[in-house]
């Protein structure tokens, strides 16, 4: 089920599609998982190649830094993005020292012109992702878990134990500091 709603930022959700956490900032270029919209990559890689030519690479990783790592664009939405921007004229691609560099054209400035006079700023909605504490828990989590797989994998039967009994204090502290509230 697509719910076009949702894709434009609606906080109505179904059950595939989360609502919005609160307090995301207005513009807020991700989807459910940090996928962006469509548009929002497109814009994104404007916003990029107007401070700068870069190759494909530089942009992923530009717009995972950006986004302090929430947003990690994938080769199969970069590429494709940047050969459909070449095609219609807004970006020029050339080959440098064995790599495709793409720099912005002035029908690419434009464009992102208009995107900016419509009140998008892609480049300080991942600004904004960056620096939102509910992210920056979930990278946390995200984070501890790929530690915990790690020692289940790996750790001898003492490092599991110790590792469990980590994990279960920091547990009780989480519910003891939402349990004192603010």
């Amino acid at each position: 089920m697509i719910m076009r709603d949702h894709e434009a930022g609606s906080d109505r959700h179904c059950h595939h599609h989360p609502p919005r956490p609160h307090g995301h900032p207005a513009g807020f270029p991700f989807g459910h998982r940090g996928r962006a919209r469509r548009g929002n990559i497109r814009a994104a890689i404007l916003a990029l190649l107007d401070e700068e030519p870069m190759h494909g690479y530089q942009i992923m990783q530009q717009l995972e830094d950006r986004s302090g790592g929430v947003w990690r664009p994938s080769p199969g939405s970069v590429y494709p993005t940047l050969q459909l921007l070449e095609d219609k004229g807004f970006v020029r691609g050339e080959d440098v020292d064995g790599r495709r560099v793409f720099s912005l054209t002035d029908d690419g400035r434009e464009e992102l012109e208009k995107a900016r006079r419509k009140g998008h700023d892609p480049l300080g909605a991942l600004d904004a992702a960056a620096s939102d504490p509910r992210l920056k828990l979930r990278h946390a989590v995200h984070s501890l878990g790929g530690a915990a797989h790690q020692v289940a994998s790996s750790g001898s039967p003492t490092q599991i134990d110790e590792a469990t009994a980590i994990l279960t204090e920091a547990r009780k502290r989480i519910y003891t500091l939402l349990a004192e509230g603010e």
